[in-house]
């Protein structure tokens, strides 16, 4: 069977997409675009695997900044909090960085290249692969690991980066996981996981008891969530861009989205973030873009 068929067809939304919306300076193109997130000012940041790694651009995408060259080997997620502080991890060299608004680091979690449990001293809690990092409506830190080579699971920190427990392992039951890959939280603090080689998205209190999951065909990658309570999912190698309810139901898809190189297709549908405007921003691994939408 083609596993590209293997998800049914959903309601069209009514989105289109804008050509070329990001305005990059002479010379300087995009690497694999893994993560993408707005700050409170509608500014779009983009990670990507190349050089500036971490860029800025207005609302309307026209270039800020870049920085972090030399700091990341694989960079892989993305978030801002409600401080506007900016998370990522690098899923290589196994570290979770927190920058201040203006770019400057004031938090590493983990030790760069090492990966493992904890420190031989004691004193560090250690990583093995990061995929996603993001603060909680309590200000704790939830950072998902294990991208295929390590056990998966969560690990919970509070605000000062101490850490606090972790759930999980890699397996197929409730609660385990193969590759937790991104994660949101809805208004009464329940973590939604996109648990992606097993083809659903599980729910958890911020205790990491398990509540649901919903079953997703293909590899749920990235996950959004808007402050009017729905989830939008980039649908990894099939590449189709989805919006669910909070059961995870499919309440509709943008059109002409799907696996390929052409115009609004995937290599790899990764991370989605949507704006205060309604637009919608999908990095792209493997085609080396972020396609944006917009509505009719």
């Amino acid at each position: 069977m083609n596993p590209h068929m293997s998800v049914p067809i959903a309601p069209p939304l009514d989105y289109v997409l804008v050509p070329d919306a990001f305005k990059l300076p002479p010379g300087l193109n995009f690497g694999g675009t893994s993560g993408i997130a707005l700050n409170s000012k509608g500014h779009i940041f983009v990670l990507h695997r190349g050089p500036q790694p971490l860029m800025e651009f207005d609302a309307d995408g026209n270039f800020i900044r870049g920085w972090g060259d030399g700091m990341f080997e694989r960079p892989h997620g993305l978030r801002i909090d409600a401080q506007d502080n900016i998370w990522t991890t690098d899923v290589a060299a196994h570290v979770v960085y927190k920058f201040n608004p203006a770019g400057r680091i004031v938090m590493v979690l983990g030790v760069k290249g090492r990966a493992g449990e904890v420190h031989e001293f004691g004193h560090l809690r250690l990583f093995h692969e990061p995929s996603d990092a993001a603060v909680g409506p309590s200000g704790d830190l939830y950072v998902l690991q294990g991208h295929g080579k390590a056990e998966s699971r969560v690990l919970k920190f509070d605000r000062d980066g101490n850490f606090v427990k972790t759930w999980g392992k890699t397996g197929k039951e409730s609660g385990e996981f193969n590759v937790p890959h991104s994660i949101v939280f809805d208004a009464k603090g329940l973590l939604y996981i996109a648990d992606r080689s097993n083809g659903r998205i599980q729910v958890f209190d911020h205790d990491g008891n398990y509540v649901r999951e919903s079953k997703h065909p293909g590899p749920p990658c990235g996950l959004f969530m808007t402050d009017d309570q729905f989830i939008w999912l980039a649908h990894g190698h099939m590449g189709r861009i989805m919006k669910l309810d909070l059961a995870g139901n499919v309440l509709g898809e943008i059109p002409g989205t799907g696996p390929g190189k052409g115009t609004g297709q995937y290599g790899e549908a990764h991370y989605i973030a949507v704006s205060k405007r309604g637009e919608i921003f999908v990095a792209d691994t493997l085609n080396w873009r972020v396609l944006k939408y917009v509505r009719r």
